[in-house]
């Protein structure tokens, strides 16, 4: 499989996993869902939840590429992921300053002319394989000690993949310029909205069990 991926795209994918890890790390440190379980000390609790990130959103977005090259040459097509510097350089910029992470450092181009079904299904590959992804790191956190109170490494992991995975599937199915939600709910509007409601669920499941827990 390795040979599928060209040294370039290799590259271009690690730059990627790494400069979207710092940015979630950014997010990530201040969440109220992860912010708990962390280390007292500051740099301390960046470097944990930076090393977290490499594993969860370096495994959620190189995933969702892949997700969208090997959809594409199911159907024929040749594919390649390509980094934009500036887009990076944006997403680590917004996430220090903002606290939000614009997840959009590039994408994977498809050599060819798709057809509105195969460009729907190659583009819904991508955030279905987060959503995948977090029924994964909802196990890890399950087996972990539970949703309230993730115990040590294994619990972060999960509750940080959970979280990471919710949040590339949500903003990738946003119907908006060349996200995948614009093309896969052009393709079927049924299967965009299942995967858009999933998507932000799990984005927002987290919060409403806080709120819940504050009020009542």
């Amino acid at each position: 499989m390795l040979e599928l991926i060209p040294r370039r795209e290799r590259i271009d994918l690690l730059i990627a996993w790494l400069a979207l890890s710092i940015a979630f790390a950014f997010v990530l440190r201040d969440s109220p869902v992860v912010y708990p379980f962390l280390p007292g000390d500051s740099f301390t609790a960046f470097l944990v939840v930076f090393a977290i990130s490499l594993v969860t959103a370096g495994i959620g977005f190189a995933l969702h590429e892949l997700a969208h090259k090997f959809a594409a040459m199911k159907f024929g097509y040749w594919a390649e992921f390509r980094k934009e510097n500036l887009m990076l350089l944006i997403a680590v910029a917004l996430a220090a300053l903002v606290g939000v992470v614009f997840a959009a450092p590039g994408a994977t181009v498809i050599y060819g002319n798709t057809t509105k079904a195969e460009n729907g299904k190659i583009s819904a590959a991508g955030p279905l394989t987060n959503l995948i992804l977090c029924i994964v790191f909802a196990t890890i956190l399950l087996f972990s000690g539970g949703i309230t109170s993730p115990a040590g490494f294994g619990g972060l992991i999960g509750i940080v993949g959970l979280q990471v995975n919710g949040m590339i599937a949500a903003f990738n199915m946003l119907p908006v310029s060349v996200l995948d939600g614009r093309k896969i709910l052009a393709w079927n509007p049924g299967v965009f909205t299942i995967m858009i409601v999933a998507g932000f669920g799990i984005v927002i499941a987290p919060y409403y069990h806080l709120l819940s827990s504050a009020l009542f």
